[in-house]
């Protein structure tokens, strides 16, 4: 083997009872799809230059020297219901290098598999790939793709269709669920144990168990204000879906708006509107009220716990409201953030509600002053221009600079996405290619790339997004 991965290995080195040892299962014929070379050469990975053997390694069908694979075990609640035995059913962490952990995603069964067969079809591999490294383009923390893979066999979701294989890098993949699965456990030992592995990796600033949740706390806060930013409707915020990194993590059924309302939800698993792009605000701040409470073992009396971190879980709100008022002034062209812009945007966002405006091609046509033809009330509009302008009079930096870098031109729109699954199924991968070009460099003109910013037609929307599982 020629392609060498420096794995360092840190969550092996902890307690067996936090993960299960796990090898991959291997596949048939795997065949390479995509390698992000640039993300590769960041995490250290040398010689990753013969397809075949990238293909072997990122579908799990050869380990790579150092490699020590696991299953985590971790809990959750799921639509808010407890779940105390979840773990990585379909994914295998075969190491970690230069800080980041390799994992592979629909690699075979595991013990926390239950009734699943632990593999994953193409169409979640190459959606994943897509939307993760189209975030990270946009500037929101997440996890990154390295490979996708073909596994040369097919997989039965209510019919038969092809499989693959995701590797996913993460700065970690502890989950508030992690912490939850300790704690249900009584635990204490472990949840130490965990704690002081986390603040290592992630927040070598914190001394204490509040320090600890603060600093999470400020991290999802940021995380989600970014989210709400572009668009972004996570659809499945569980707990064990929550990385204590403050990365965006799974994206199994999640879309971005097209016409802006906020209580739109795309993931057919979320029947009642839970995880809507309104209400993620308000999740988060209840997963960060869970964190909490599984951190509460580890403060030497738990009546001072239970004080320090509802003060800190109840002042989360107001520190979402900031984040996304700032984000939201700069895509209104705003930097110097006064008490009334908290109005000129909301009453903006009111207008795009009523008038079933294009999220993000209404923000980006503010700084072309087109806006006014994204929206069908012009009057109200016009109302709203005239303060708006008035407002920028007062800007500190250029308007229309700090709209051109806060307001993408394009962004993964859900029916190209389907459009470019659909393809790459019948062994098309062009829009897949095209796609991954034109997401590098969303704040750019699109230039050849314009049609990728059309909101969809009524026969191209897309309803409901699914987790692939």
């Amino acid at each position: 083997m020629t392609l060498h991965i420096p794995f360092e290995n840190t969550y092996a080195r902890l307690p067996d009872r936090f993960y299960a040892q796990q090898d991959p299962t291997p596949v048939r014929t795997p065949t390479l799809l995509a390698f992000n070379a640039p993300l590769a050469a960041s995490l250290g990975i040398t010689d990753a230059t013969d397809p075949a053997e990238l293909a072997q390694v990122f579908s799990g069908s050869i380990l790579p020297t150092g490699s020590e694979p696991l299953a985590q075990v971790y809990a959750g609640h799921q639509f808010g219901n407890w779940n105390p035995n979840l773990g990585d059913g379909r994914a295998i962490l075969i190491g970690e290098t230069k800080g980041y952990d390799l994992q592979l995603k629909g690699s075979g069964r595991t013990p926390f598999s239950r009734r699943g067969d632990g593999r994953a079809w193409l169409g979640p591999v190459l959606r994943e790939y897509v939307l993760s490294e189209a975030m990270h383009a946009l500037g929101v923390p997440t996890t990154r793709a390295l490979a996708a893979v073909a596994t040369g066999e097919d997989v039965y979701r209510e019919e038969s269709l092809p499989g693959g294989v995701l590797t996913r890098v993460a700065s970690s993949h502890i989950r508030v669920g992690t912490f939850q699965a300790l704690y249900a456990r009584q635990d204490v030992e472990g949840l130490q144990i965990l704690m002081d592995h986390a603040i290592a990796r992630h927040y070598p600033d914190a001394q204490s168990p509040s320090d600890f949740l603060a600093a999470v706390i400020d991290a999802q806060a940021k995380l989600v204000a970014r989210w709400m930013s572009v668009g972004f409707i996570h659809g499945v915020m569980n707990t064990d879906n929550c990385a204590i990194s403050g990365e965006t993590i799974d994206y199994g059924p999640a879309a971005y708006l097209d016409t802006y309302h906020p209580m739109t939800v795309f993931s057919s698993i979320d029947r009642q509107g839970r995880y809507a792009y309104g209400n993620q605000a308000d999740i988060i701040v209840w997963n960060m009220a869970q964190l909490a409470t599984a951190l509460v073992p580890l403060m030497p009396n738990a009546e001072t716990a239970v004080t320090e971190f509802t003060a800190l879980v109840h002042a989360m709100p107001d520190q979402i409201r900031s984040h996304h008022t700032k984000l939201f002034g700069a895509k209104i062209g705003l930097t110097d953030i006064q008490d009334t812009d908290r109005a000129l945007i909301d009453d903006l966002l009111q207008i795009m509600e009523n008038d079933g405006a294009d999220f993000t091609n209404t923000f980006r046509a503010l700084s072309n002053d087109a806006a006014i033809d994204h929206v069908i009330d012009r009057d109200a509009f016009m109302v709203w221009e005239r303060l708006w302008r008035d407002r920028l009079r007062d800007a500190t930096t250029d308007p229309h600079t700090t709209m051109r870098v806060a307001n993408p031109a394009i962004i993964p729109r859900n029916h190209h996405i389907e459009e470019m699954i659909a393809s790459a199924v019948a062994e098309d991968l062009v829009p897949f290619e095209r796609l991954m070009t034109a997401l590098a460099t969303p704040f750019a003109d699109p230039g050849e790339f314009a049609d990728l910013t059309k909101a969809p037609t009524e026969n191209e929307r897309v309803r409901q997004t699914f987790c692939g599982t």
